[in-house]
């Protein structure tokens, strides 16, 4: 039996609260859910208040299979909430609570013990917006073992990030996953040189020494770049609901597939079959069918 790979998302878990009702999220908190239902030994690194949304967030990931022994409580932060707003075709936009619990993620001898058994760790930017928790992100990716796929998810929202926070992730990082809007503005702060995307990622590819990186354009599909191998993929047609958390399920998906040295351009077809479907649904968390799971 080939043993579950140890996979953990590190950084914000919050609430996604809708003009209708409030739906469990925060990229590495959808992105731990999605690797837990796709077979892997998922942990949550983060902290929640104590409150009743902390509860809650507790009870989602667990039920969704989430080890959230590495997910604290804060007396004093309330959990993170962000405000979602649709337009007509389904796409999201945020507005952030300000110092939640999990801008408050102290380093703790359980999140040393879990960085050492990482098969893969995903981190992103929001999660990095405080000093405190920004300092335990960097610790904890970098205390995972060299061997282990350091997944950089770029999630540029509003005004948390800067070209500091990028190039450390980066530095530190051995992927890479943005999308067509964040690659330009990545592409400034970095001061790529490159003029196309494909080129932009290979110049961060080898700029930073990177195993993969992974451009996803939306209805466009997405573009995988590892070392000297690419792969192109459209989109699995679908009719929108919302992309909350699309991207997330794309890089839970990636990430194993690549761990497991799938063909490049089955790895870019199975994250975009996933990712297409979570789009048909509402909320960023939810079941997948059989055939997307066993997919190998």
């Amino acid at each position: 039996m080939t043993r579950k790979l140890v996979i953990a998302g590190i950084g914000e878990v919050l609430w996604d609260v809708y003009p209708d009702a409030a739906r469990f999220g925060g990229a590495p908190a959808n992105f731990a859910c999605h690797a837990a239902a796709l077979g892997a030994e998922a942990w949550m690194a983060s902290t929640v208040g104590v409150d009743e949304l902390g509860d809650r967030a507790l009870d989602a990931l667990e039920g969704a299979g989430v080890e959230c022994g590495t997910v604290e409580r804060d007396g004093e932060h309330d959990t993170g909430q962000v405000l979602v707003t649709l337009d007509s075709s389904g796409h999201a936009s945020y507005k952030f609570a300000d110092d939640s619990a999990w801008d408050h993620v102290e380093w703790s001898t359980a999140l040393e013990s879990l960085a050492g058994r990482c098969d893969a760790v995903c981190f992103g930017t929001l999660g990095q917006r405080s000093p405190i928790s920004r300092a335990t992100i960097q610790r904890f990716v970098g205390a995972t073992p060299q061997q282990a796929l350091r997944m950089f998810d770029v999630n540029l929202r509003q005004q948390f990030f800067d070209r500091r926070t990028i190039d450390a992730s980066l530095q530190v990082a051995s992927a890479v996953k943005l999308n067509e809007e964040e690659l330009p503005k990545v592409a400034e702060l970095c001061e790529l040189y490159a003029s196309t995307p494909r080129h932009m990622l290979r110049e961060l590819v080898e700029r930073y020494d990177l195993r993969l990186a992974a451009l996803t354009c939306g209805v466009g599909g997405a573009l995988l770049i590892a070392r000297d191998e690419e792969s192109t993929c459209p989109a699995v047609p679908t009719k929108v609901v919302d992309t909350v958390g699309a991207g997330d399920a794309f890089t839970a998906t990636l990430v194993p597939d690549f761990l497991r040295e799938m063909p490049l351009a089955e790895v870019n077809r199975h994250a975009n079959a996933v990712a297409s479907f979570v789009c048909s649904q509402p909320g960023a968390v939810v079941k997948l069918p059989d055939y997307l799971v066993q997919w190998a």
